[in-house]
């Protein structure tokens, strides 16, 4: 049984593979632009946005501590090296699309590739933290560890939770976002409720807008 609580964790990272299907989606229509829609629509910066948010606070304040606790232990070492390149593999994909994105003659053959790419890469990691990197850190981590780990987090996120929590949240069955949702301060439990669900709805995320 774990002594910490990874609730989060996995509702982030359920959250990132959704925005993963959805860009896919994007880019295998045939009679639209993905390019148009993934360079003006608000579902693309947010999930670069969170996705970096998410691994830079894992860069800082997770593999760093764990590296100094399993100093003398090379095979769990070989497995934060490993969730680190992952990390690392990931921002010159984004780069690359974004790149295909401004480029009008040669991004539209390349655009599929890449989110291929990416795709693949970022779903292999979020298993393979799942499947050994969380039980490593359930093993190595304190609980004040952990709760620096989800500070950080937040504190990235910043004035934008209006908008992350919902994101996170979207299209999760309803006994689970009253779970999460319960264990939030009553003041963000009522924005959730009464405006920021609202307003994250309004959004339409994959919408291409008219301004570039």
């Amino acid at each position: 049984m774990s002594k910490l609580d990874t609730t989060m964790m996995y509702a982030i990272h359920d959250a990132l593979r959704r925005e993963l299907q959805r860009i896919a989606r994007i880019t295998a229509r045939p009679n639209d632009d993905p390019r148009r829609i993934l360079r003006t629509a608000a579902g693309w910066e947010m999930f670069k946005t969170y996705l970096r948010v998410h691994h830079t606070s894992e860069d800082d304040a997770l593999w760093p501590e764990m590296h100094q606790a399993l100093a003398d232990r090379p095979a769990d070492l070989a497995l934060l090296d490993a969730m680190e390149a992952e990390h690392a593999a990931i921002d010159p994909l984004l780069a690359g699309i974004d790149a295909a994105l401004a480029d009008r003659e040669s991004g539209p053959e390349r655009l599929g590739d890449l989110v291929d790419a990416l795709h693949t890469g970022l779903s292999g990691h979020l298993r393979h933290e799942e499947d050994e990197g969380l039980k490593l850190i359930d093993a190595t981590l304190t609980e004040q560890q952990w709760q620096r780990f989800g500070q950080l987090h937040g504190t990235r996120v910043g004035a934008d939770a209006s908008r992350y929590l919902p994101w996170v949240l979207d299209g999760m069955n309803a006994e689970r976002i009253a779970i999460i949702v319960g264990r939030m301060p009553e003041p963000i439990r009522t924005a959730y409720e009464n405006e920021w669900r609202k307003a994250y709805a309004e959004l339409d995320l994959w919408k291409a807008r008219s301004h570039t």
